[in-house]
């Protein structure tokens, strides 16, 4: 009876086939799936990052500074209102809090983005106030020629 119980089940060792066998391969479709998704979730969501006040900057044809640190960014309302990122400065407080934000010290770079319908003395005040508190860095912000 044991030799017909263990012939019944297939007896001995048998190999399974092919068919059966592990798959070893990484199915690359669910990963590449999220990785798009959040790529096109990055990209819409880039332009929304931008920090600061919106402008309406003056255009011209410079060309890009390469820069690998981020700098401390000033921006002047048409309003003549001044803002680093989205607080609100008066004329007495500038140089203290970019003496907070700069990592660098006074060697720290100093971006002035002023709208383009404000009145340029008023730019130029601003740029004064920061290059008489110590830096010495400052530079002014366009957008490239749509042209």
């Amino acid at each position: 009876m044991g030799m017909a119980h263990g012939a019944a089940q297939g007896g001995g060792r048998r190999r399974r086939g092919r068919r059966h066998a592990a798959i070893n391969e990484i199915n690359m479709t669910p990963f590449i799936d999220v990785v798009l998704v959040l790529l096109i979730v990055f990209m819409v969501a880039a332009p929304m990052m931008t920090v600061g006040v919106p402008l309406d900057l003056p255009q011209s044809k410079a060309s890009p500074l390469n820069s690998d640190t981020k700098p401390v960014t000033l921006s002047i309302r048409q309003t003549g209102q001044v803002f680093l990122g989205e607080d609100e400065l008066t004329d007495d407080t500038i140089v203290g809090k970019l003496t907070e934000t700069s990592k660098s010290g006074f060697e720290e770079r100093v971006f002035v983005r002023g709208d383009k319908r404000v009145d340029y003395g008023r730019v130029a005040q601003v740029m004064a106030i920061v290059t008489g508190g110590g830096f010495r860095k400052v530079a002014l912000v366009t957008e490239p020629d749509q042209k």
